[in-house]
């Protein structure tokens, strides 16, 4: 068996996979792209008190104000990615989900924490 055939072999098998799962890869796709806040709203949901209690204890806002942050973080996050699976109103749930990044962002003092940003200076030097 020759190197042609063995090229076509593959090339016969890569297309009969593509055949099969081509209309399952865009959904794969769009999983992976939103997996973190999928994961992420899945773990607000199982750890509703400890969130809800570091917010509290962090910003002093009181119990109710703490709950209403972790509600809306977690509907944002689960929503938005329903959203872009079901491919409906995407733009719209993508834009949800950066507002989401930027509320944690100020909301868990990570803007400022020098640890977290020398990581991501230290990430973003490295693919230069």
């Amino acid at each position: 068996m020759g190197q042609n055939d063995l090229m076509g072999t593959a090339e016969d098998f890569a297309d009969q996979f593509l055949r099969v799962t081509k209309q399952y890869l865009p959904h794969v796709a769009r999983l992976c792209l939103i997996s973190t806040f999928l994961e992420d709203g899945i773990r607000m949901w199982f750890q509703w008190s400890e969130q809800r209690d570091y917010i509290d204890t962090t910003w002093n806002c009181g119990y109710l104000l703490a709950s209403s942050f972790v509600f809306l973080n977690l509907l944002g996050q689960l929503t938005g990615c329903i959203l872009v699976l079901s491919r409906n109103f995407v733009q719209y749930a993508c834009f949800g989900l950066f507002g989401i990044i930027a509320l944690q962002t100020i909301a868990y003092s990570i803007l400022w924490d020098l640890k977290f940003l020398m990581r991501f200076s230290r990430t973003s030097w490295a693919q230069l």
